[in-house]
């Protein structure tokens, strides 16, 4: 399994003791947002697609051919990992793009305006884009429960999974939401975000299930546990994303760190919403399990 990381918010500046590889190229551009492709027994697999066309111009960069793709997959419905979904759509012209049942033009976040008042900012999918796509989209999941946290087998071996509502109740969910300031559009109003938008992907490995959820709303701790309730018995190796802990308070971050210990996680690869004081807690209760991700990093297990 070959994981390049195309987009992140860092470009690399040096990582000391790190055991991946990185391009040295300088033509790599970073941004807010995250795009990885991912060889896995034969199969290529795109994950997201960063705010832009640059994960593209990052992958020809890279060697990267997006026109081999076999399958696209969006992890939520957030313009920062749907910015360049129309670029891959045309440079591929066969691979379905997979987004999760609840995904939808909708999303939204709270800002604040000098301290006064608060407005909603649109954070979402291109608006049109589902509709001028909807041949090449394919929906997974469904509104039940049962159907939402059950696996969907996309490729031999990697799997799309959703929310369990028994781990992250709607409660969680509602509080999540509000701390973060993100909320859904629905029949004129706005309610914070449920994240049935969002779904994790899964690669059944000789080393364990590799996880991957680009920003890991519903809290990685949590996602960990969903996917050890999705597939009983298997050992979780890694897990690979943002954790969108940028705006937490350290004694949250430290408490987090420690649950995602003593799930015994082996591998963490991290970036995009995590932060950098974020990270460096990880680092500090982790250890050597967590690595810092960058734009152009490269992984193989």
């Amino acid at each position: 399994m070959k994981i390049s990381v195309l987009i992140d918010n860092r470009k690399f500046s040096g990582n000391p003791g790190a055991k991946t590889e990185v391009c040295s190229c300088d033509a790599l551009t970073p941004e807010w947002g995250l795009s990885a492709f991912i060889e896995f027994n034969g199969h290529r697999i795109l994950l997201d697609t960063g705010a832009s066309a640059n994960f593209a111009e990052n992958a020809t960069a890279l060697g990267v051919d997006l026109s081999t793709v076999d399958a696209g997959v969006l992890s939520h419905a957030h313009y920062d990992h749907a910015g360049g979904m129309e670029d891959f759509l045309k440079a591929n012209d066969h691979a379905c793009f997979y987004l999760r049942e609840g995904a939808g033009e909708n999303c939204y976040s709270r800002h604040k305006f000098l301290k006064l008042f608060s407005y909603q900012k649109y954070i979402g999918i291109h608006r049109g884009w589902l509709k001028r796509y909807s041949e090449r989209i394919k929906f997974v999941g469904g509104s039940s429960r049962e159907a939402a946290s059950s696996p969907t087998e996309i490729l031999p071996g990697v799997f799309l999974v959703g929310h369990n509502d028994t781990i992250f109740s709607a409660e969680n969910r509602a509080a999540i939401a509000a701390r973060n300031g993100l909320s859904i559009k629905l029949n004129g109003k706005y309610i914070p975000d449920s994240f049935n938008h969002e779904q994790s992907l899964v690669f059944d490995t000789p080393q364990g299930l590799f996880i991957m959820n680009s920003c890991s709303h519903g809290g990685a701790d949590n996602i960990v546990k969903e996917i050890q309730a999705a597939f009983p018995g298997k050992k979780i190796y890694a897990i690979l994303g943002g954790f969108h802990l940028y705006k937490t308070p350290d004694s949250r971050v430290r408490d987090f760190a420690n649950r995602l210990r003593e799930l015994d996680v082996q591998k963490i690869y991290t970036g995009h919403c995590t932060g950098d004081r974020a990270y460096e807690i990880l680092k500090d209760v982790l250890g050597d399990r967590a690595e810092q991700m960058y734009t152009g990093l490269e992984i193989e297990i």
